[in-house]
This record gives C-alpha cells, structure tokens and sequence, in this order.
C-alpha cells in the first residue's frame, strides 16, 4: 500500500515537472536565439555595411568587381566638358534644429567611419556628400540650395548658394512643395535673362541624395534641341523618377519648363494629393506625359534615350540606368551597373551607403572601386 500511494505521488506530480522541463527548455531556447541573432541589425535594417555578390558579373557591357576592386574601367569623360555653357545644380532642402532633442542626444548618433553625427549632423552630412561628388565630377558647377526661410541652414562652401523660397515645407507637403519651387525658382530666372540677357547656365535639378560620378555637362551637348529631360525605367506604374530633371538654360527653355511643370502641379493637386507625402509628383509626371496621344510607353522598356514633344515642350527622356541608377534596380532589372553610368541615387534607406561610399572614396580616390561598393551592396537597407 505504501507502495501505490508513493507511485500515486509521482504520477500526481509528472504533469509538473513535465511543464517546468519544458518552460526550461523554452525560455533556453529564446536565450539562444537572441544570441544567434545577427548583431547590430535593427528591424531589418543594418547600420553597418552589409556587402555581397555584385550583380551583372560576366556581362560585357557591365562593371565587373573582384571585391571592392573595379576589374573594368567605367566609360567616363575622358576630359572635363567641351560644354562652354555653365551648369548648376538645384536642390531643395530644409533642416530645423530644434527637431532634435539634446537630452536625446547620444541616443540619436550615427557613426559612420570614424565619424558621428546626431540626426541633425547626418542630414547634413548627406547635404555635403551630395555637394562633394559634384565638385569632384563638375568642379567649375554651382550648387543652389532651396529652402525655408524659416530654416537653420546655413552652409559654409564656395560656389553653394542658399535661396530662399517661402513655402510648405512639412514632411508631408514636401514633394508638393518641391515642385512649386521649382517653378518660383524658373520663373525668377527667366524674368532675370529677360532683363538682363547673358551666358547660358543650364539647371539640372536633383533630389540631395545622389552621386554625380561623371561630367553631365554632354547632356546639353548632344542633344542640342531639348527643353526638358526626364529619367524613365520599366515600371508601369511609376516609369519616371522625378529625383533627376535637367533644363536648358535658355530664355525660352526655361519658360517651356516652367510651364510643363505647372501642368504636372496642377495635375499633382487634382489627382494625387493622397500621394502628397511620396510618389505623387512622379504619378503626376507620368500622366503628363501619358496625356499625349499616342505616346508609345513601350518605348520606356529600352534604356535607350528618346525624345517627344510634350504640350509644346521638347522633352529627352534619358534612361535612369545611365542617368538615376540605384542599388535596388542594379541588383533587379538593370543587372548590374552600366559603365557609361553617370549618376547613383541613393533613395530610400540607402543613406548610409552614400555617406559610406564617400568615406571610401576619400580613402581611394578611385569612382570605379567606390562604385564597386556600391553594387555589392545591392538590395541591402540600412538604417537610415
């Protein structure tokens, strides 16, 4: 008897030690996983550089790496632009410094190299990296600025003009804003070249996180006859991007963009305001240039350039492989990276990866090898 009550107790008490042995097991588990985990890598997102495979390797028409290391050469100028015009670049950007916490401070640093910025510092890091690529690649081009009156910019560098445009700078109002001032800026050069007619500058207008890697000045040098250039890939939906528009500088090209430009606000404000924070301005583009009869999209299939008359505007549609290549498009549809490429967007959350790329540069002092970087890391997200 005392038997069956002693093997009634350990079957009474089985269930219990069956679930401690296997909360046990679930909570080593868990601990083991976490170890496991790869480290300094945030909700898929990498704060480090994250390199691989890069596309297009064994293509003849595509830059080949060992590494980091170019076994190829890039097809770029040999010589700076024969262009005797100017070129300047336009960007809008904003920044407030009072967005930033100071007690937060050190919870908001980046460290990119040997160097670390708060979230203010970043942007502006991504500022004068976007400044430094152009003054290695276009050195005799200016770099007009923008921006808020309102805003704490203030930028230290020669031949970078600040240009304040009253507006709606919000977040969610950027892309909208953007555009507008776009046309507030045309409008006040050709009202200048009427007054006062001079040298030429040609204006190519550029979101403030790309790469210029080449002289871009052979744009307006063979193709002589254009108002207005676009970048297009194949994409139904979305076939222009609208982080790259080059313009004549002109009396009447820019007038011709001003307009077109107008055109794509006023569809933007109709059509597309639910996409006012991203994408509209480039849904707007789109069915501007759909809007004409006839327009054959099939021809955005081929990364070939071509030009259509537009509402009155001569518009080059220039292909974003060549002209607006990313990361992401690198690793998918443009397989890999041309070596005639001229221009590398670091859209999205590929910040990082331009302030590291510029970090390499400026220890080798060679774009191929950089541009290698840049495609080994392919679809890779960072942090910022």
């Amino acid at each position: 008897m005392k038997r069956m009550r002693g093997w009634h107790r350990f079957l009474y008490g089985l269930p219990i030690i069956l679930l401690l042995t296997h909360l046990f097991s679930v909570k080593e588990l868990q601990q083991n996983s976490q170890k496991m985990e790869p480290p300094k890598k945030l909700n898929n997102k990498f704060d480090h550089l994250v390199l691989g495979p890069a596309a297009g390797q064994g293509l003849s028409n595509r830059l080949q790496c060992q590494g980091t290391k170019a076994l190829n050469r890039t097809h770029g100028s040999s010589g700076r632009s024969t262009l005797e015009d100017g070129v300047a670049f336009v960007t809008v950007f904003t920044i407030y410094n009072s967005s930033v916490n100071i007690a937060d401070d050190k919870a908001l640093k980046t460290v990119v190299g040997s160097a670390s910025y708060n979230k203010v510092e970043r942007s502006m890091a991504i500022l004068n990296t976007f400044i430094n690529f152009i003054k290695v690649a276009m050195p005799r081009s200016n770099v007009i600025i923008l921006t808020d009156p309102k805003s704490d910019l203030s930028v230290q560098r020669s031949q970078v003009t600040l240009y304040p445009i009253q507006g709606e700078y919000s977040r969610d109002k950027l892309m909208l804003q953007r555009i507008r001032s776009y046309i507030d800026f045309l409008d006040s050069r050709h009202k200048m070249l009427s007054q006062r007619p001079g040298n030429v500058t040609h204006y190519i207008f550029t979101d403030s996180d790309i790469a210029v890697v080449d002289d871009l000045g052979q744009i307006f040098h063979e193709h002589p006859n254009f108002h207005v250039a676009l970048t297009f890939r194949n994409n139904k939906g979305q076939p222009l991007n609208s982080g790259f528009i080059a313009i004549r500088g002109t009396p009447d090209a820019i007038l011709r963009a001003k307009l077109f430009l107008q055109d794509v606000l006023r569809i933007y404000r109709t059509k597309y305001m639910k996409a006012s924070r991203m994408l509209g301005d480039q849904l707007a583009l789109a069915s501007v240039v759909k809007s004409k009869p006839q327009f054959d999209a099939n021809r955005f299939s081929k990364a070939v350039p071509f030009t259509e008359d537009i509402g009155g505007t001569s518009v080059l549609f220039l292909p974003c492989a060549m002209y607006n290549w990313t990361p992401p498009e690198g690793a998918g549809q443009f397989h890999g990276m041309p070596l005639d490429v001229k221009v590398v967007h670091f859209k999205g959350s590929r910040k990082r990866l331009m302030l590291e790329s510029w970090d390499f540069y400026s220890s080798s002092l060679d774009i191929p090898d950089m541009l290698c970087l840049i495609l080994a890391s392919g679809r890779t997200k960072y942090d910022f």
